[in-house]
């Protein structure tokens, strides 16, 4: 049986994958640990807008959340293929606001970190011919910007409406579809 996928290590994945660049790897690993600490953050956001009536913003920012953990997916799936080992034993600080004011900035600062983090992460993939890995951070990177044009658009309500009148538009109507967006 020697030779046959049953008789592999099945650590070394040398029937699935392929051996991948380590610095790519290490790259992948790197924004595998901001999504892992992203979704934590955004979760436990989202459960506090949710107890304090805040439905509306609670269910956009739990599904960003989930959008997160998607990225976190394909990250995975891509080091396991490049025959690394993708690192969820690290996580990083949560940066947890006590009002949703602090929430949107806290969210806002992992997002523009994440920008900071995949723009260059792309060039050097590219520049190692690892087009797939680029791809899957450009695609990462466009949901990023999504989330941070929210972001600002939100803080830029409060400012224009007053921190009240903002939070009152976030109240849930009765009888309103929650499953809009904000």
């Amino acid at each position: 049986m020697r030779g046959s996928v049953l008789s592999r290590n099945p650590l070394s994945c040398k029937h699935g994958g392929m051996e991948g660049d380590k610095d790519i790897i290490a790259l992948l690993n790197e924004q595998l640990t901001a999504e892992l600490t992203a979704i934590n953050q955004y979760f436990l956001h989202a459960k506090m807008q949710q107890n304090w009536g805040f439905t509306r913003i609670a269910k956009h920012t739990r599904d960003e959340s989930f959008d997160e953990m998607r990225h976190a997916e394909r990250l995975t799936d891509r080091i396991l293929f490049l025959e690394g080992l993708p690192n969820y034993q690290k996580i990083g600080t949560l940066r947890i606001g006590q009002n949703i004011v602090e929430q949107l900035e806290a969210d806002l600062a992992v997002e523009l970190e994440a920008v900071a983090r995949l723009r260059p992460g792309i060039d050097l993939m590219r520049s190692r011919g690892d087009v797939t890995s680029a791809r899957i951070f450009e695609d990462i990177l466009a949901d990023e910007e999504e989330h941070i044009d929210y972001l600002e658009t939100e803080l830029s309500l409060v400012q224009a409406l007053g921190e009240q009148n903002y939070l009152q538009r976030l109240t849930e109507s009765p009888g309103e579809d929650t499953t809009k967006p904000v």
